[in-house]
């Protein structure tokens, strides 16, 4: 098997007995890095810290990752101009934060019968926040309820 030291440099094509031998020696672990080759290709290392290492370097690109969450904000078709600028503002704080919003609407009793009244109160909410969203997902009727997602602009 082709055999690498600590430091990556290479000590030749030897048994494997010789290899672990060599490791023993300097009290490290020999690991085979790629079987598959011909020779396989082994490496002198302490393995316990290249875990450690790998973990860390794991972790910490897990850090550096954005999340982004569906928040969901509802509305009535009923909704007053304030309530919905309470409402759009809340919106904005979400989008700006990158996160999606699912804008909600559920019917009642005789509303069921306007859907329409409901779509244009989503549009309005959309007029209210255009500046900081893109609609991802035009306002559709969806038996007693109405939604739409939006997504932070870019």
């Amino acid at each position: 098997m082709r055999v690498k030291d600590e430091t990556g440099a290479m000590l030749g094509i030897m048994r494997a007995q010789e290899a672990k031998s060599i490791a023993d020696e300097r009290r490290l672990d020999l690991v085979l890095i790629t079987p598959n080759a011909q020779p396989p290709v082994c490496q002198i290392m302490d393995y316990g810290k290249f875990r450690f290492d790998a973990t860390k370097k794991a972790k910490d690109a897990a850090k550096n990752q954005k999340k982004t969450d569906l928040k969901e904000i509802r509305l009535s078709i009923t909704i007053d101009k304030g309530d919905l600028a309470t409402k759009a503002k809340q919106a904005t704080k979400f989008l700006t934060d990158g996160d999606k919003v699912k804008v909600t609407i559920r019917m009642r009793g005789r509303q069921q019968a306007r859907p329409q009244m409901g779509v244009d109160v989503m549009n309005t909410f959309y007029e209210a926040v255009k500046d900081v969203a893109v609609i991802d997902r035009k306002p559709s009727v969806d038996g007693r309820s109405i939604f739409m997602i939006l997504v932070p602009n870019k």
